[in-house]
């Protein structure tokens, strides 16, 4: 389980904006729900020894928290908090705190042979929904526990995920999903804006392409952290999100959304 805010997590915290001209009839405004039978999803985490039962975990690239095993909570990344409780020598509990309230649960579990994990993953909103997700991961690096390179290209989506896209103040779009929490806004003019539902030092800048078609760039303390190429199909009954990360030359993530 990756305990910052996941790829799946981040699409459903991100605005996406246009000009006044289609505020009105955007084909983006509406409501959508996720269809992972239409998706594509993957997901990669390192777990390195740094110490003494302590590890560092890569949740993506240039995100690495160093923990010790030990149950304690632990600063972390975004200034969040991270814990995580050994029972024995395949099962793992990772908790994620953020103000003192828990935004993510893993529950990781080693197979008999170790060669998979799985990963039982809860997020918690404030608004008390959760978003349930199984991951299961292969091991592609290392040979003994948790220790290693993690790949998972499966994942049970186990609660209803849904968008709703709004017009917002006449020259932009509304964002809001299960785990958005407050709605973002993303003014396609090009320009960096601060993403708080990301968490501090996060900022977003989007480009309309054409009607159908927007990019939107996710920056951390100035880097880029991902673009998503984000369209509309020509019969308006399709919502497709296709998520780069820093340093990847072709999308692993596509998400895909059907109107509602």
């Amino acid at each position: 389980m990756r305990i910052r805010q996941r790829t799946f997590q981040s699409i459903l915290v991100a605005g996406v904006a246009t000009g006044a001209l289609w505020a009105a009839s955007d084909p983006f405004a509406g409501k959508w729900k996720f269809d992972p039978s239409k998706s594509t999803l993957t997901d990669e985490m390192k777990v390195e020894a740094v110490g003494a039962n302590k590890y560092a975990i890569t949740f993506a690239p240039g995100a690495v928290d160093t923990i010790v095993a030990d149950g304690t909570d632990q600063p972390a990344l975004r200034g969040s908090t991270l814990s995580i409780a050994a029972d024995g020598p395949t099962k793992w509990k990772v908790v994620r705190k953020r103000e003192g309230r828990i935004v993510v649960t893993g529950y990781w579990t080693l197979s008999g042979d170790g060669k998979t994990l799985d990963d039982d993953y809860t997020a918690y909103q404030r608004d008390g929904s959760t978003l349930k997700l199984h991951y299961v991961y292969e091991r592609t690096a290392g040979s003994e526990g948790f220790t290693g390179t993690w790949d998972s290209r499966t994942t049970e989506v186990n609660s209803s995920v849904e968008l709703d896209i709004q017009p917002y103040e006449g020259d932009g779009l509304s964002f809001k999903g299960l785990t958005a929490g407050p709605s973002e806004n993303i003014r396609f003019d090009g320009n960096d804006y601060p993403n708080p539902n990301a968490g501090p030092d996060y900022a977003s800048s989007g480009r309309r392409i054409n009607e159908r078609n927007v990019e939107i760039t996710d920056k951390f303390q100035g880097k880029i952290r991902d673009t998503r190429r984000v369209e509309v199909s020509t019969d308006l009954r399709t919502l497709t999100i296709a998520v780069r990360l820093a340093g990847e030359s072709e999308p692993k993530n596509v998400y895909v959304f059907d109107r509602e």
